[in-house]
Order: structure tokens, then C-alpha cells, then sequence
């Protein structure tokens, strides 16, 4: 029997935000088995929660891992009629990519319907480490490395410092790049690198959150375990 706080049940439920939840809940919105609800109040899945008397519908919720292959957009439909990362993921309830991989990425994608956990995870201030795997044009110096270690001057404003480190694997004409960033900016690892001229031949993330793909082969999915599910939730700062 699950338990949770309230405003976390109606965020779930698709009803508002996590903070906008609570905000109903104080302003006397929400009953739980017929009583006004309090601010912080545990429910489980046998009480009755309503909303201005509506009592709501949650569906369950679940979040997977998807190692996502090359070609597929992060988005749940394409006007173009490109593959998406929903295309083979349970279709019986509504799910969403935490964040997105560009098309030509492939690797770790978090796929969830738990509003909540999503928009906290993507939030700046939870810092969730994402590492990657670049495969870059030419040997990469040391005097590079300190410089994407530091922080690069990007057209949007300065990077966050990063953990880099060259990977001892044969690149013909270029060098293997493990590198971890905080922050969620559109193509961040690229410009980086082609800000300090080396341009990205292949990308793949391969840990996110503290989570790893492990044996999941490209192109398939598997749901989180419990513990994982947990993992994430403490890198998001979030409390049941």
C-alpha cells in the first residue's frame, strides 16, 4: 500500500504542479475521505481524494529507461513522421521523455508519466549529473580538458565546471571523451566541444542520475526498480 503526501497525489494525478497541489490544499480545496485536507497529510491508494469535491482519478504511475538508438526524436509525436522515443512503450498510460537527446544521440533516456519527478529532475537547482561518451575530431590536449573542465564560454553564458577525462579506446583520427555535466542546456555537450575545436562524431549518454544502461541494448526500454526509482527521487530532492 503506497504512501505518500497529498499535494504528491495530486501531482501525480495530473491535477497541478507540486506546488500548486499544495496551494489547493491550503486554501481548504482538498478532502480526503470526505475531511479537508491538511497541508503534509499522508494518503494511501484506499483513500478517497478530491479536488472541489472531484474526487481524482489517478493512473499509475511508472517511469522506464530507454537506450535510445539514433534517428529517433525526443518527443511523444512528429509532424514529420520521424520515429519517436514512445514508439514500442506501453501505451496504457500517458508518457513523457524527462529532458530530450538530440537525434543524432543516442543512449540513456528517462520515460515517465510522474509529472512530478520529471520537473523536479529537469529543474536547475537538483544538479543531476549526466554523463556522456564522446567520440571527438582530432587528439584532444590537456590544456583542452582543463578548459571544458572549467567551463566554457558558450554563446548563452559561461558552463558549470565539468568531470572530463580521455578515454583510453582507438578512435581513428580522433579521441574517446568521458564527460559529466549538472546542467540541461540543448546540445551542451557538443558546443563545448566545438567550442574548443574539436566537434562531436558520435555522442552517447550513458549514465543519468547515478543510473547506468548496464546490459540494456540499443533500441530497447525496462522499467525502474524501486530502489532506482528512490535513487532519483533523493538527486531531485524529493520526499514522500
Amino acid at each position: 500500500m503506497a504512501e505518500m503526501r497529498v499535494h504528491r497525489a495530486l501531482a501525480q494525478a495530473g491535477v497541478a504542479s507540486r506546488r500548486a497541489a499544495e496551494k489547493l490544499v491550503a486554501e481548504g480545496r482538498v478532502t480526503v475521505n470526505g475531511t479537508v485536507a491538511t497541508v503534509g497529510q499522508v494518503v494511501t491508494d484506499r483513500d478517497v481524494v478530491a479536488v472541489d469535491g472531484r474526487p481524482i482519478a489517478a493512473e499509475p504511475v511508472r517511469t522506464y529507461m530507454l537506450n535510445k538508438a539514433l534517428g529517433v526524436v525526443s518527443t511523444a509525436s512528429d509532424p514529420q513522421g520521424r520515429p519517436t522515443v514512445l514508439d514500442g512503450m506501453p501505451d496504457d498510460v500517458r508518457l513523457y521523455p524527462i529532458g530530450r537527446l538530440d537525434i543524432n544521440t543516442s543512449g540513456l533516456l528517462l520515460i515517465t508519466n510522474d509529472g512530478d519527478l520529471a520537473h523536479q529532475l529537469m529543474h536547475p537547482r537538483s544538479k543531476v549529473p549526466k554523463e556522456y561518451e564522446a567520440l571527438v575530431e582530432g587528439r584532444v590536449s590537456s590544456a583542452s580538458v582543463r578548459m571544458l573542465r572549467d567551463g566554457i564560454e558558450l554563446d548563452d553564458g559561461p558552463t558549470q565546471p565539468a568531470k572530463v577525462e580521455v578515454i583510453d579506446r582507438d578512435a581513428k583520427g580522433g579521441t574517446w571523451l568521458r564527460i559529466e555535466i549538472t546542467e540541461g542546456r540543448n546540445r551542451q555537450v557538443r558546443r563545448m566541444c566545438e567550442a574548443v575545436g574539436h566537434p562531436v562524431r558520435r555522442l552517447v549518454r550513458t549514465r543519468y542520475g547515478g543510473l547506468g544502461l548496464g546490459r540494456l541494448r540499443r533500441g530497447d526500454h525496462r522499467m525502474l526498480s524501486s530502489a532506482e526509482l528512490s535513487r532519483l527521487e533523493a538527486q531531485a530532492g524529493i520526499t514522500r
